[in-house]
């Protein structure tokens, strides 16, 4: 495994519909799973409720948006996302290098 770290800023569309999880509950978890990956969290900011601009699901019209910027081998990013398609809670991820 490569040692070298790269930064990456990571968006997460986080849906609680359904639920007693609270949204910070939730960031915990998607930190977790970071951390599952070999990441190291830098930042978390929670940006709050969002509508969508374009709404795929009649049903979720906005969601909560929260960005994570993190530190982590080059592999982190498309195993996070694996690991996070499981995790309903989490609507959609999108990760860049920082």
């Amino acid at each position: 495994m490569n040692a070298s770290k790269r930064n990456y800023r990571a968006t997460f569309i986080l849906d609680n519909r359904g639920t007693e999880d609270t949204i910070e509950k939730i960031i915990e978890e998607v930190k977790n799973e970071i951390a599952a990956v070999h990441g190291e969290v830098s930042a978390v900011e929670n940006i709050g409720k969002r509508d969508f601009v374009r709404v795929t699901d009649k049903k979720l019209t906005g969601a909560v948006y929260v960005q994570i910027d993190f530190a982590a081998p080059a592999e982190c990013p498309a195993n996070l996302k694996e690991r996070l398609r499981l995790n309903h809670h989490v609507y959609r991820t999108y990760v860049q290098k920082a």
